[in-house]
């Protein structure tokens, strides 16, 4: 098991350093002069100068590689050069000290994402930081629905197999994966937010924290969470049904079924106790790769929705060309990715230790 976990772990962190080094070249290669974009077009030869120093923009483009690879890696080699950028004592590095090196000092730091281009001074991680939450949010509720009412579906659908009632989820099943997020919130948010506001009460925008009107600050607002939650969950909703309906009919025709009939087990007790479990991991492997890809996709839900998560971040940095946080955004987004992929096969080799020594 710990070979396999080592193995994994640093297949994780090759398929990190991947992502990172094709960001960074492919935003790299955009037309355009990243300290022209940092003043906002209102700049002097000064100031130019000051800002390319400042940021390592006035080096060769390996070189400038090299300095976004230290400044995301948690253990780095920082200069001791007040005119250097890696200068540990300017205030970009939350770290603390490992080793000096003559010139040079190992550090221990948190990742260091940069600062935005349109908010002045904010540091990218800081913004994450108060989107990413919210996306989270988002994201848990609506594979929580899907999860819920997915597996559930698939079973009665499972059960009744070539009936009228198993063709009719396998229709809502296959309306759900076909049908794009975005047209679904668009859709949703007329329907429930506008022509049935009187009866549902819910708004076709919103966040799920809002500023109470008296001045008393900001509170959650639970119900904005419900449509685009829904939305979000209607795609992986139609996943999760035709897989555990298919996977829990393949486990159903299994030999030690049928002897555990033969024992005179009762329907529900076959269910839940043998064929269950074993008709979960192609589910799993499902619910793992959409929750992490609902981080991608809630970009356009959260946007219609006027939820502010990193979604919504990510479009507003697009339109303003804010190359860190859209950077920063990927970055973490691919960083979700791999860790859950890490947990899935975990929970894998737990259901079947056979995978760890195949």
């Amino acid at each position: 098991m710990l070979k396999y976990l080592i193995f994994k772990i640093g297949y994780a962190i090759l398929t990190l350093f991947g992502v990172i080094t094709i960001i960074f070249f492919l935003f790299n290669v955009l037309p355009g002069d990243p300290a022209r974009m940092m003043l906002d077009q209102n700049e002097n030869s000064e100031q130019l100068a000051m800002v390319k120093k400042k940021y390592g923009f006035d080096k060769s483009l390996p070189i400038q590689y090299l300095y976004y690879i230290n400044d995301l890696s948690p253990i780095s080699l920082h200069s001791i050069n007040p005119n250097d950028y890696t200068f540990l004592k300017d205030g970009k590095y939350n770290a603390a000290e490992l080793l000096p090196l003559q010139n040079y000092t190992l550090v221990l730091k948190t990742p260091y994402l940069r600062e935005s281009f349109r908010k002045s001074g904010k540091n990218v991680s800081s913004i994450i930081a108060n989107t990413l939450p919210n996306t989270f949010i988002l994201a848990f509720v609506a594979i929580a629905i899907a999860i819920a009412i997915g597996i559930f579906l698939g079973i009665i659908s499972a059960l009744h197999q070539n009936t009228l009632l198993d063709r009719l989820i396998a229709l809502f099943s296959s309306i759900g994966m076909s049908v794009p997020s975005f047209f679904s919130a668009i859709l949703f948010a007329w329907i429930f937010g506008f022509l049935l506001h009187d009866y549902t009460h819910l708004n076709m925008t919103g966040s799920l924290y809002e500023v109470d009107n008296f001045g008393n600050g900001s509170y959650i607002q639970w119900k904005n969470l419900i449509l685009p939650a829904i939305v979000l969950g209607i795609r992986p909703l139609g996943v999760v049904i035709q897989l555990m309906r298919n996977s829990l009919l393949e486990t159903l025709s299994q030999d030690y079924i049928r002897t555990a009939r033969a024992k005179g087990l009762s329907e529900f007790q076959i269910i839940w106790r043998h064929a269950l479990k074993n008709a979960m991991n192609p589910v799993i492997t499902a619910i793992s790769g959409w929750f992490a890809s609902m981080l991608a996709g809630a970009v356009f839900v959260e946007y219609i929705f006027g939820w502010n998560g990193l979604g919504k971040e990510i479009v507003e940095a697009l339109n303003n060309l804010d190359l860190p946080v859209i950077m920063g955004a990927v970055i973490v987004i691919a960083t979700t990715f791999v860790v859950i992929n890490i947990v899935v096969d975990f929970i894998y080799a737990w259901l079947d230790p056979k995978i760890v020594l195949s």
